[in-house]
């Protein structure tokens, strides 16, 4: 597959979610996954998760269901921090692939569904000797 082709069957998110809150995230799923894989709608992510050290990104293996009578298409999900509060997101085709409005479609949900795993906020303990500051009052002076 030529370079200009695979770029036009491949799908890119760029989601404004911190990479390192991302990849947290990706990970507690494959801790509680079975056998490190985590079906969404009827694609399959499967674990593990690899790090490419010379290009800085994280790959998982994907295998993209379009539908009953098709097989699935294996592809390679990467994911990548793409500044301070984004990561990107890009599924790539590692086999032929016929583009069709199902593989655009499957493509789409997929990407959709991980990029629904947000992760929850969690407060930022204080602590006790800071108790004024959640209070509102003023802070006494140490002088």
């Amino acid at each position: 597959m030529t370079g200009q082709l695979a770029d036009s069957l491949s799908f890119r998110r760029i989601e404004g979610i911190p990479f390192g809150a991302y990849m947290a995230v990706l990970e507690s799923w494959q801790l509680t996954g079975d056998d490190g894989e985590l079906r969404l709608g009827d694609s399959l992510v499967r674990g593990p998760v690899e790090h490419d050290d010379f290009f800085g990104t994280w790959r998982i293996e994907v295998r993209l269901a379009r539908g009953r009578l098709r097989p699935p298409v294996r592809m390679r999900l990467e994911i990548a921090p793409w500044y301070a509060g984004a990561t990107v997101l890009d599924l790539i085709p590692c086999q032929r692939v016929r583009p069709s409005a199902a593989y655009f479609a499957a493509g789409d949900r997929l990407l959709d569904s991980l990029t629904r795993m947000r992760p929850v906020p969690t407060p930022v303990r204080q602590r006790p000797d800071q108790e004024h500051l959640r209070a509102g009052v003023p802070a006494l002076s140490r002088a």
